[in-house]
Order: C-alpha cells, then sequence, then structure tokens
C-alpha cells in the first residue's frame, strides 16, 4: 500500500530540527512573510530592525515572526527550521546567535542522509544545548519618526559621509542636539554614533560579500584607514574583513 498524505504528514514532523543548504546565482529577496525559521541568511528585516548574518553570526526567527530577507548573488546559506513548541534557551523575539566550531559541525551532522534515529536525537538535543544569543548582534533599529527618518535616508545611503555630526543634524532640523539624542535612545535603543558605526557595519558586509577588496571597503563605509575598519569589523563580527571575504 502507498503511503496517503496522513503518513506524509507524519514523516515530515517527525523531525525536531531540519536544515536546508542553499545558493544563490543572483540577487535575492523574499517578500515579508511569517514563518517557523530559525536559521541564516544574509539579511533579515523582522518589523522595523534590519539583522545581517556572517558565518560566525545567525539569526533566530521565531514561529510567527513576520520577516522578509535578501542575499546577494553567490550566497550560499543555512537555514534550519525548528519544530514548533521546541524548547531552547532563546527568547521568542528575533536575536543574533553565535555559530561556533562546534555548532557547525553538529548541523553539519545533521545533515548527513544516513543518520540513525538515535544519534540525530543526541545530536538535535546538543544543538538546542549550545544555541546562546550573541552580544555582537549586526543589527540595526530604523527609526520611523518624521524627526529621525531624514537622518536614516541619508546614513543608509551614503555611510561613508562624515560631514554630517549629530550637531550638524541638528542644526538642519531645527532642534537641538539633546532633542536628537533622546529620540535616538528611545527609538534605536543606542547613541547616534553607535547607530551608524551598526549601519557602516552592515554596509561593509554587502561590499565584502559582493567581492569588494578590503580597502574599498574601508573607505566606501567612512574608515581613513583599513587597519581602523579591521579592527572596528573584528569586534562586531568576530573575524577579519578578509577572513569574512574568503569565505
Amino acid at each position: 500500500m502507498s503511503p496517503g498524505p496522513a503518513d506524509a504528514a507524519r514523516r515530515r514532523w517527525t523531525f525536531v530540527i531540519e536544515g536546508v543548504t542553499n545558493r544563490r546565482p543572483t540577487r535575492w529577496t523574499v517578500a515579508p512573510h511569517r514563518g517557523t525559521t530559525a536559521g541564516r541568511s544574509r539579511h533579515l528585516a523582522p518589523g522595523r530592525s534590519m539583522c545581517a548574518s556572517t558565518p560566525t553570526l545567525g539569526l533566530w526567527m521565531p514561529a510567527g515572526q513576520p520577516h522578509s530577507a535578501s542575499a546577494v548573488a553567490g550566497t550560499a546559506y543555512r537555514a534550519h527550521f525548528f519544530r514548533h513548541g521546541t524548547v531552547s534557551a532563546l527568547p521568542d523575539v528575533p536575536v543574533a546567535v553565535e555559530i561556533t566550531p562546534l555548532l557547525r559541525l553538529l548541523t553539519e551532522r545533521l545533515a548527513e542522509p544516513d543518520l540513525s534515529p538515535a544519534s540525530r536525537a543526541v545530536t538535535e538535543a546538543m544543538v538546542l544545548d549550545v544555541l546562546r544569543p550573541s552580544p555582537r548582534a549586526l543589527l540595526v533599529q530604523l527609526p520611523t519618526s518624521p524627526l529621525l527618518r531624514p537622518i536614516v535616508d541619508v546614513v543608509r545611503a551614503d555611510p561613508a559621509d562624515q560631514r554630517r555630526t549629530l550637531a550638524g543634524w541638528a542644526t538642519a532640523l531645527g532642534c537641538s542636539t539633546r532633542t536628537l539624542t533622546r529620540a535616538f535612545r528611545a527609538e534605536t535603543g543606542t547613541s547616534f554614533a553607535r547607530w551608524v558605526a551598526s549601519v557602516r557595519a552592515q554596509h561593509a558586509v554587502r561590499l565584502l560579500a559582493l567581492g569588494f577588496e578590503v580597502e574599498v571597503v574601508a573607505e566606501a563605509v567612512g574608515y581613513r584607514s583599513a587597519s581602523a575598519f579591521g579592527a572596528a569589523f573584528r569586534r562586531t563580527t568576530g573575524m577579519t574583513p578578509g577572513r569574512f571575504r574568503a569565505r
């Protein structure tokens, strides 16, 4: 007797974690949707936030969270789908996760076609045990208020522009620096300077993924030297720009 839809459905949900590997030969964009995914992509946008992932930083996307995604041509990524109701140490909101060497090995083992049910259960339990939020998230909160929206548009269009300081923006917008500081803190949870640095880091990830030389990327995101850019990039992502570009 051939298996029916019920049998297929039961097989579909016997896993706890299921991985999907893909490589995009062209630019890739996914419209806003809800999903039950937890994995890695180049850029994901939950709500008013823009997240970027790297070979050492992934993103946990809880079930039902509206989000969209995009990747540059040639991007290789792996997404892991967790069965609804799976218990982990991660919160019910999108959060960056560390892709440690151990976690990478465990998820690669789950992709082995001949893995026994017992070994799969042990490996899945280990994945859930080592999943932890990362303090190095490439996350940018996008202000939407009429006061801050002009700053968001200009900085994201040209992250290298250092002419517009906080004081310069205050003058251009007809308000005080204190007002802008309070507004940035309220809408992004951080300062103007740190927000700009996060935008630059995300832009650098895009350019490095496209294959641009480190020196070119450093200038494009507003650093006066490749060494200064390299130090800042490593603090944020956990790897040097050269190593990221080579992956």
